[in-house]
């Protein structure tokens, strides 16, 4: 399955369990769990919650980054593709009524 082209991320909020909650121009949201990440070197910095809490949405690139260049792809997120073990996992909350 090919990723969707994911609208504009207008919002990113972090949340317990090193979970982001994304909001999607389009009214879709993903809660995004980086756990299986963390363990590679440019998401380590984030087991520190006072950095995982300093998730941003970069309207440059459209999607969540934090300080140290951690980001993720913006369609993968939105599509919430099953990449496997070691990967972030995204679970649907809000899917599009218009489907």
């Amino acid at each position: 399955m090919e990723p969707a082209i994911a609208p504009e991320m207008i919002a990113a909020t972090p949340r317990p369990g090193h979970v982001v909650r994304v909001m999607f121009a389009d009214g879709e949201v993903r809660d995004v769990d980086i756990t299986p990440l963390l363990n590679s070197e440019v998401f380590a910095p984030l087991r520190d919650l006072k950095v995982f809490e300093q998730v941003t949405v970069d309207e440059e690139i459209g999607t969540i980054v934090w300080p140290g260049g951690a980001d993720l792809d913006p369609e993968v997120i939105y599509a919430a593709l099953d990449l496997g073990p070691n990967k972030a996992r995204i679970r649907v909350l809000a899917p599009s009524v218009a489907a």
